[in-house]
């Protein structure tokens, strides 16, 4: 069953809806609504034109792209970024620029991808204590491995 989700686009934006390069893609593509400079080291928010309705119970994930990533140091600052079903607002897109030079965007650009995913139903219960695991409280480079 496919789950609808609403899109509306700001006024001559049309050409940005979001769509999938192939039919077998996990995620849409976003695209940038303006022309932006990302500065070094610095994080840019960039405008998409896209508003969503999504259902109760579902996310939209705002996740970088791969080739930005890998031929331009480009990656997002919250990653991924959680769209909530009552969020109105216009999607957004925060670029950081770990590369050695300004990174320039342009309308039109593919500058992300956004994954929409169902959420489970989760109740939160308080304990006075945990099960044992052997891995325990380990993490943060616990395993001693590089």
């Amino acid at each position: 069953m496919k789950i609808q989700v609403k899109i509306s686009m700001a006024e001559d934006c049309q050409e940005l809806l979001p769509a999938k390069a192939h039919s077998d893609d996990a995620a849409f593509d976003l695209r940038s609504r303006c022309d932006l400079s990302v500065p070094v080291g610095k994080s840019t928010l960039i405008p998409t034109g896209v508003f969503l309705e999504l259902p109760v119970n579902y996310e939209a994930q705002v996740r970088p792209r791969s080739g930005l990533a890998l031929k331009h140091n480009i990656t997002l600052t919250n990653s991924p970024g959680t769209i909530d079903a009552g969020y109105r607002g216009e999607v957004g897109v925060i670029m950081f620029n770990h590369g050695p030079d300004v990174f320039e965007v342009k309308r039109g650009d593919r500058i992300a991808q956004m994954v929409i995913a169902e959420l489970p139903e989760v109740e939160l219960v308080v304990a006075e204590e945990l099960s044992a695991t052997l891995r325990g409280g380990g993490g943060f480079g616990s395993t001693g491995k590089k």
